[in-house]
Formats: C-alpha cells, structure tokens, sequence
C-alpha cells in the first residue's frame, strides 16, 4: 500500500544533500577529539569516590528509619481476628 508518506520519503531520499551539511561529520569528530581526555587514574578515583558516597548513602538511609512493629498476623479462627464478618458488621462500637 503506497501512501503519501511513502511518496514524501522516496523524494527526500533522492534529494542531493544540503551544501551546508558536506564536511559536518569531520568537524564533529574534531572536535571530539579536541576535548581534553581524563586520566585512567582520576577514573578510578571517582569511581571509589562515587561507590564510597553510595555506601554512605545506603548506611544512612537504613540507619534513620523507624523500627518496623511486629505485624498482627491474621489467623482465620484466632479469637481476635480483625477481619472476621462479626467484627466488620458491628461497626466501629
């Protein structure tokens, strides 16, 4: 099935390239390779820098949280389940 985009694709493939656009690629890749390259050593101590602050974060986010309460566990015949229909029918007495 041909449709309108497809006609609209086929003739910007056909299209010849922007003149503006000739040596764009060789010029970014200069310029990538201008830019100023870090050291094998200065890596790794950012990276132990970075697992260092990631431990940290960790120890102090579970060291400031509240203790978590033992749970109710719900038995279907314990004599205090809160769930039972005789304690949702009566309501809040």
């Amino acid at each position: 099935m041909k449709t309108d985009l497809d006609g609209l694709l086929t003739r910007l493939r056909n299209e010849p390239g922007h003149p503006g656009l000739i040596g764009l690629e060789e010029a970014v890749f200069q310029r990538i390779a201008a830019l100023p390259q870090v050291s094998a050593a200065s890596q790794l101590r950012f990276g132990v820098v970075a697992a260092f602050g990631a431990v940290l974060l960790g120890i102090a986010s579970n060291g400031f949280t509240p203790r978590a309460e033992a749970s109710v566990t719900l038995s279907p015949f314990g004599p205090s389940n809160p769930l039972a229909p005789s304690t949702l029918l009566v309501g809040s007495q």
